[in-house]
């Protein structure tokens, strides 16, 4: 590996990761890891069974949920949280070497890989801790004025709508936000209005390309087109596509975007990257300011104090699963299981998607029967409490419930672990709740206390 004569490795002296990530591919040579790590190269020859044998090894979830709810904090691999074990067992035998001389040459090759896997110049990609995290720091870092504008959509995540509102409170600046309306039509929707509502002179543009309450996969591409041509530039809070979308953010062209590793990547939990074009990284900061401050973009990154560094390691094993089993026969699988889910539940229950079945792909918002909710003179937050409560503590399903626009909703997600029959025993569970007439019952037992 060629090396220049700058000073080594260490959270005191990380002068050069800004070269090595710059190498080629054929100047680079990465580390050798301390330890032995798995492979999964018998899934080359011999294709992974989705499904139960799936669950059972690769995953720790419990064999008495239901767990449908995947979309939520995700699921480990096995293998990603015994390498994530392994790292730290080997920091602790001399963790001064660990830090000082070691630990960043391992964190670049992760970041090679990751940029790699994800269509991008490693020179642009950072790790963060959540995609939270890295949201926080792009909207921290805008230089706001009174009177600006930040826009988003009503299916903007929650957490993110605070720190915008947040955010714009203490610039004296101004929050944006347009109803998307459902039952969704087409995509087109999303599209026009958009185009009939962004103003030119915004100073960021923020959307959702997989929303937490409304599941579908955003135009994202064509959003940031309409913002590009008026000047406005654009973050993606990307913190469901790691995984479950196919992600080139060199063609994406955002300005700005984050996801999560732990989602339905598989990672271990805190793990995420931002990526940032190259003509805004001299003024995204991260949160934490230390000894990498002024070695360059990436630098200011990779060391923001002593922490568990495991996970974002860990992430070699994760990235060898996707890329043995295959990423396109794992998204195939998701998304086909979703598909006959949503059917199956819509059947059963005589209900509807909240948009067409094409529209969503790793997960589903599937309305909840009518009738469930039909007497119910407000349909709110604590009426879908109330099922999805006794979903998890009478038949020990996973999964939530949405209350959107007047109308309950399951989200579902299908992940390699998942099979058809979690759903079925969702859409009995539903069926015998509504034969109970529970919100009713609820309600009477209130007003009759």
């Amino acid at each position: 590996m060629r090396m220049s004569g700058k000073r080594d490795f260490g959270s005191f002296h990380v002068s050069n990761v800004q070269e090595l990530l710059s190498l080629t591919e054929e100047e680079y040579t990465p580390p050798p890891l301390p330890f032995v790590t798995p492979t999964f190269e018998q899934y080359q020859s011999d294709p992974l069974v989705f499904g139960k044998p799936t669950r059972d090894k690769h995953f720790l979830l419990q064999e008495s949920c239901t767990f449908i709810n995947h979309g939520a904090f995700g699921a480990t691999l096995k293998e990603g949280l015994d390498v994530a074990q392994k790292w730290r067992s080997y920091i602790e035998r001399q963790p001064v070497r660990f830090y000082d001389r070691e630990y960043m040459s391992f964190l670049v090759h992760v970041i090679r890989r990751l940029a790699k896997f994800v269509g991008c110049s490693p020179l642009d990609i950072v790790l963060t801790d959540n995609a939270s995290t890295g949201i926080n720091c792009v909207l921290k870092s805008l230089e706001l004025r009174p009177g600006d504008i930040i826009y988003t959509l009503s299916t903007t995540y929650g957490a993110v709508k605070k720190l915008v509102h947040h955010v714009c409170k203490e610039k004296e600046a101004t929050v944006q936000e347009e109803l998307v309306e459902m039952p969704l039509t087409s995509s087109r929707q999303i599209i026009d209005l958009v185009k009939t509502t962004l103003t030119t002179g915004c100073k960021l543009a923020v959307f959702d390309h997989i929303p937490s309450n409304f599941p579908i996969i955003f135009p994202v591409k064509e959003l940031i087109e309409i913002c590009h041509a008026r000047g406005v530039p654009v973050l993606i809070d990307g913190a469901h596509a790691l995984g479950s979308l196919p992600i080139d953010l060199t063609d994406l062209d955002a300005d700005y975007y984050v996801s999560n590793a732990h989602k339905w990547f598989c990672g271990p939990k805190g793990c995420a990257f931002l990526h940032v074009k190259r003509q805004h990284q001299t003024h995204v900061r991260p949160l934490v300011v230390s000894h990498g401050f002024g070695g360059g973009f990436t630098s200011e990154f990779s060391w923001t104090g002593l922490k568990d560094y495991a996970g974002y390691l860990a992430m070699h094993t994760v990235l060898d699963f996707w890329l043995a089993v295959g990423p396109d026969k794992i998204r195939a699988y998701m998304y086909d299981l979703a598909r006959k889910a949503a059917t199956l539940l819509t059947d059963k229950w005589k209900s509807r998607l909240a948009a067409p079945l094409e529209s969503f792909g790793s997960m589903m918002l599937v309305q909840l029967p009518p009738e469930l909710y039909r007497d119910c003179n407000c349909v709110d937050y604590s009426k879908a409490e109330i099922i999805q409560n006794a979903l998890f503590h009478r038949f020990s399903i996973e999964v939530p419930i949405k209350a959107l626009q007047g109308h309950l909703y399951v989200r579902i997600s299908a992940h390699i672990h998942n099979s058809l029959q979690d759903y079925e025993h969702l859409a009995n569970a539903v069926i015998e709740l509504l034969s109970e007439d529970l919100l009713n019952a609820k309600k009477n037992k209130v007003a009759n206390h």
